[in-house]
């Protein structure tokens, strides 16, 4: 009797309503936008950071010491000729010491001058410092002759003793930041007002293979390997600025996988950063091998059919989600990046988009569009129009559905089943087989068994397109991940479309619809802007023309919301300059 009581309460605790506990759940803090902040408001907030800095006593040791000259502290306009000043300042710029690209290496030329040299890991060739800088520089017999006209010992080293083929003198702080960004080696001495900028790029171009998975016709040639610092030097090498920030995490108790954090420090959400580093740092597990696994550990919904991070293989892809205010994360050993957060409309997008002008883009888009719906309701829908809704094809059409089902012994259910299978079957069967053989097997496989099984009356040549159109769909989502979606998607319709027909797919586009509005992706819902809806995106179904594209995505609540001018083709305002006079022919 116990046990009918207890049922009978389950069962009411199912039906009755229940108050929902609060759900402790990321989200996204708004910030302060430093493009709205009036001048007024900035200087009132470092008036206010000024007065609440508590000012420490001056230790005897230190007050006892002679009295240094005080030099003028570098900044964005000009190089300080104090060696502590120039370090500090590039410290400052590069977020060091969070930073571990920026190297910094002390020495001392002719065992007198201070002097240190800075270059960012990975896009040097070290071989060329080693050599050709450090070495001539360093070496016990060299000689500094300080009677000499120049106004700098930079200027004598620079003409006697540096051994690179390319250097020049940059006195610009945005010049040789750039020179940094770009894979060259800046040399200081204390004392000097410049640097002296060394071309020792030495990171990996063409060399990387072709993207094999988001192939594109126009765009970058470049894809992921597994080496991690050759990836985040393929990022770097697209996004030239300063504030690109690396952040190296160890994942794993029994084996310290490396994993890399990029973003753009005053663009992107601080917010977003820690919490990715704070996931990545709570990750107990004694193995986290490859990308994959790691992002069955870090997403906020396991237990979802899509995916809520998208993997891209290719460098230019990821720089373009970084420049938007997201983050990257890279592996050591998977030539994929991880970013994040995403939503479903940015899964559809292909980044061959952006190199397309927008009549191209849109068009292509569209397609991409149809082609997941296809691929996802178009076997569950023939299922449910021939088992339940006969009137709605045209009678000329039914009749020929229903000659080329005469001599099949399956009902329509069983057929579909056998025929998406046996696809799904071909399919993997073609990805293991290494070579050209698994191409081979594809086509050649699928036209055997199709002509096979129409020949044999165990499926009909409708269905059979039905099928191969499907898979073609299939193959137009852009997303490997949300494909595999797509394909387990079809078979929950094809079921529902068997029990109840159309009834049952709207059930199941109901729930499906339930599902990607309720689930988040690092704080941003996964179906944004569009539920919820937040500020018109320019870049969503429709493409815009890229000079029409002036904010980021409003969802991921960036520092700076403004990618551009409202106006960026500033020569359409300004009247064409000659530099010589057309002559008037005579009538």
């Amino acid at each position: 009797m116990s046990k009918k009581k207890g049922f009978i309460k389950t069962l009411f605790s199912y039906i009755t309503y229940k108050e929902k506990k609060p759900v402790k759940q990321f989200y996204i803090p708004e910030t302060d936008n430093e493009d709205t902040k009036t001048e007024q408001e900035k200087n009132n907030t470092v008036k206010s950071q000024k007065n609440r800095r508590i000012k420490r006593p001056v230790p005897v040791s230190e007050s006892s010491k002679e009295n240094k000259p005080e030099y003028e502290k570098a900044d964005d306009e000009k190089i300080s000729i104090s060696i502590e000043e120039n370090i500090k300042y590039i410290k400052h710029k590069f977020n060091s010491p969070a930073n571990k690209d920026i190297v910094i290496r002390e020495l001392t030329v002719a065992k007198k001058y201070k002097a240190f040299i800075a270059y960012i890991d990975g896009m040097v060739d070290r071989i060329t410092i080693n050599n050709f800088i450090l070495r001539a520089l360093m070496v016990n017999d060299v000689k500094i002759d300080e009677d000499s006209d120049d106004k700098c010992m930079l200027d004598f080293i620079l003409s006697n003793i540096l051994q690179t083929n390319q250097a020049k003198k940059v006195d610009n702080p945005d010049e040789f930041m750039y020179e940094i960004l770009s894979g060259n080696t800046l040399l200081y001495v204390d004392g000097c007002d410049f640097y002296i900028s060394n071309e020792t790029k030495g990171f990996d171009k063409r060399g990387v293979e072709k993207p094999l998975i988001e192939g594109v016709v126009l765009g970058s040639q470049e894809a992921f390997n597994e080496n991690l610092r050759t990836n985040v030097t393929l990022i770097r090498k697209l996004i030239k600025n300063n504030n690109l920030t690396t952040e190296f995490i160890k994942v794993g108790n029994v084996n310290k996988q490396l994993c890399a954090v990029m973003s753009i420090k005053g663009l992107t959400n601080p917010a977003i950063v820690e919490e990715v580093k704070r996931r990545l740092k709570n990750i107990k597990s004694d193995m986290v091998l490859g990308d994959g696994i790691l992002e069955q550990f870090i997403e906020d919904n396991p237990y979802s059919i899509v995916p809520t991070i998208l993997s891209t293989e290719r460098p230019d892809r990821a720089a373009s989600h970084i420049l938007e205010g997201k983050v990257a994360i890279l592996v050591e050993g998977a030539p994929f990046a991880k970013i994040v957060p995403v939503t479903l409309p940015a899964l559809m997008h292909s980044p061959e988009d952006s190199y397309m002008r927008w009549p191209y883009g849109t068009l292509i888009r569209i397609i991409r569009f149809i082609a997941a719906f296809i691929a996802t309701l178009l076997p569950g829908l023939y299922v449910a129009i021939t088992n339940f809704h006969q009137e709605m094809i045209p009678t000329e059409l039914l009749i020929a559905i229903a000659k080329a089902k005469e001599n099949v012994p399956f009902p329509t259910i069983v057929e579909v089943v056998l025929m998406e299978l046996s696809f799904e079957l071909i399919r993997e069967a073609g990805i293991r087989i290494p070579g050209i053989i698994g191409n081979t097997l594809g086509i050649i496989g699928a036209l055997i068994l199709g002509q096979a099984a129409v020949q044999a009356n165990i499926v009909s040549p409708v269905l059979i397109i039905v099928v191969s159109v499907t898979g073609l769909g299939n193959f137009a989502i852009p997303n490997y991940s949300l494909a595999l979606a797509a394909r387990v998607s079809r078979f929950c319709f094809i079921i529902l479309g068997a029990l109840l027909g159309f009834y049952g797919i709207s059930i199941g586009i109901a729930l499906f619809a339930i599902l990607i509005t309720n689930i988040k992706s690092f704080g941003v819902p996964f179906f944004a802007p569009i539920a919820p809806k937040t500020k018109e995106s320019s870049d969503l179904f429709f493409k815009k023309p890229t000079w029409q594209q002036m904010y980021r995505p409003d969802y991921v609540n960036a520092l700076k919301q403004k990618r551009q001018a409202k106006i960026s083709r500033q020569w359409t305002e300004e009247e064409p300059k000659y530099s010589y006079e057309r002559d008037e022919e005579d009538d």
